[in-house]
């Protein structure tokens, strides 16, 4: 296979973002978001690119006087990640290749250099395009689709990233939850504690006060995660940015917050699994699939994911944790969901993995995010 690599202009952008829903038309468990939202995600218009900057790459099969595409990749420098964690990091994202070393070496090569060029000392990825989105190569866990806001990629994926170079930085737990399981007992002695003597309560969210929820959110978002490894707090822009996304889909029962004498201490965020119906969409709406879209939209979620889940500091063993995850299994029994998907927590996080352990959820997807040294 003869491969020629070209960098990507943005009058080109959908071409590279049409690439992977080409790479697997077919395949019965990869599921790709709406265009529009990877449009505006990658558009210079979105908030992440007010401090950080990406070069986009496509390979080309130039064999038999044809130019086919055989990958994709993106360059990201966070300058936000590197001021933060006072590193010259770079990240690649966005990658999606034919099963050929060659075309992956190339597309790799072209990110390592241009990141190296802008004195980043290190590659890491694949984040797209930071940990706050989608994140991560699927290592264990390929017999099902992904939930909602997680990645999905073939086995052979991983072999072309250790043959580029990258090494393992650190792997990412996704749990699986039976509603069916219930809460365990002894779990409940923890959270009547919890309650006991304290003024602790949950609070769903009042939709009708969304601004107060957004900043509330806001304020635990970038307090609880703070100090996780390879998290950068979100802009304000970024954070309304997401809560506009969302809005349109919350729910009261999908946010919920942990309150200590009033104050916001905790909160936990569910969501159907979008996926679902987007794999109707094939990345668009139109008239031949809006009708299944919306079928599979309002009777077959009958799974969801909580993205999300923290507590600040200063509140912390109290059992604030606990409560948060059963409100989230009592939320996943009224929607009736067979299963809740946990994720994602760092592979070393024990404070949150025992407890989500602890209430009978298995890990039944890993990811892993890599690294090399330019």
């Amino acid at each position: 296979m003869a491969i020629t690599v070209e960098e990507i202009p943005d009058t080109k952008l959908s071409a590279f973002i049409n690439y992977p829903y080409s790479l697997f038309r077919k395949h019965p468990f990869w599921v790709g978001e709406l265009k529009k939202d990877t449009h505006h995600l990658l558009g210079s218009g979105h908030p992440f690119w007010r401090h950080s900057e990406r070069k986009l790459f496509m390979a080309f099969n130039t064999s038999a006087g044809g130019t086919k595409p055989a990958g994709r990749i993106a360059a990201i420098i966070n300058s936000q990640h590197n001021s933060f964690h006072e590193e010259k990091c770079g990240f690649f994202g966005f990658f999606d290749c034919v099963n050929n070393p060659e075309a992956a070496a190339a597309l790799f090569g072209a990110a390592c250099n241009w990141l190296k060029e802008k004195g980043m000392d290190i590659a890491r990825g694949p984040v797209n395009p930071s940990t706050n989105e989608t994140c991560g190569m699927l290592l264990e866990g390929f017999d099902s689709p992904p939930m909602v806001r997680m990645p999905y990629n073939p086995p052979y994926y991983l072999k072309l990233t250790e043959e580029a170079g990258f090494a393992k930085a650190k792997d990412l737990y996704a749990f699986k939850c039976m509603t069916a399981d219930g809460f365990p007992q002894r779990l409940e002695k923890i959270a009547d504690r919890a309650m006991r003597g304290l003024n602790i309560s949950i609070e769903l969210i009042d939709m009708k006060n969304f601004k107060r929820v957004a900043a509330e959110f806001k304020d635990i978002y970038n307090s609880a995660w703070k100090k996780n490894w390879s998290f950068v707090p979100m802009t304000d822009a970024e954070l309304d940015d997401m809560a506009g996304s969302l809005r349109p889909v919350l729910k009261p029962d999908y946010l919920f917050f942990a309150r200590v004498d009033g104050k916001p201490a905790g909160a936990a965020l569910l969501l159907p699994d979008l996926n679902i119906p987007l794999a109707a969409a094939h990345g668009a709406l139109n008239l031949f699939n809006i009708l299944p879209f919306l079928w599979k939209k309002k009777f077959s979620m009958n799974r969801g994911r909580m993205l999300t889940l923290g507590v600040k500091k200063e509140f912390r063993n109290r059992g604030l944790e606990i409560l948060l995850i059963k409100q989230g299994l009592a939320a996943a029994k009224k929607m009736g969901w067979e299963y809740g998907e946990v994720s994602w927590t760092l592979e070393d996080n024990d404070k949150i993995n025992n407890p989500i352990k602890a209430m009978g959820a298995t890990i039944y997807k890993k990811y892993r995010i890599y690294e090399k040294k330019l």
